[in-house]
């Protein structure tokens, strides 16, 4: 399992094969790559901001991964997320899993981007022609992370 939090873009298909790479157990392999919005709630967005805690951010990651392999039979799970700032359309973040199964790895890297949008410390600013304004938590996130422990 593996966790980096960094300012410069990934090879989504490199880490997906090195995650892969010479394994004979994994049958399944998900992942997801999320980008910068160009648009948000109407507005056109040129940047995105990231801010992060060193230290704290990775171990809020890490233990989403955890909890993930607690819930599902997975073999393995990277999560590279980027801080600092991005233009619009690039790449964020990219969660892969992988395990025996597909059904256990698509749960679980939902399970995972689901839990990473609302429990890990980052703070988003965008910018926008009528300048910039730090985004506030989604309650589409909030419900979605929900459905991973109902009432």
């Amino acid at each position: 399992m593996a966790v980096r939090i960094q300012t410069e873009d990934f090879n989504a298909g490199l880490e997906i094969s090195q995650l892969s790479a010479k394994r004979r157990d994994i049958g399944a392999l998900v992942s997801f790559v999320g980008l910068v919005r160009d648009l948000n709630d109407g507005d056109a967005v040129s940047q995105l901001t990231l801010e992060h805690y060193p230290g704290m951010t990775e171990k809020a990651l890490e233990a989403i991964v955890s909890q993930a392999q607690q819930r599902w039979d997975i073999v393995d799970a990277l999560i590279i997320h980027r801080v600092g700032v991005l233009q619009a359309t690039e790449q964020i973040v990219l969660v892969a899993v992988t395990s025996a199964h597909r059904g256990q790895a698509f749960l679980a890297c939902e399970f995972v981007m689901d839990s990473l949008k609302t429990e890990a410390p980052f703070w988003k600013k965008e910018r926008t022609a009528a300048g910039e304004r730090w985004l506030e938590a989604k309650a589409s996130d909030d419900e979605a992370r929900q459905r991973w422990n109902p009432s």
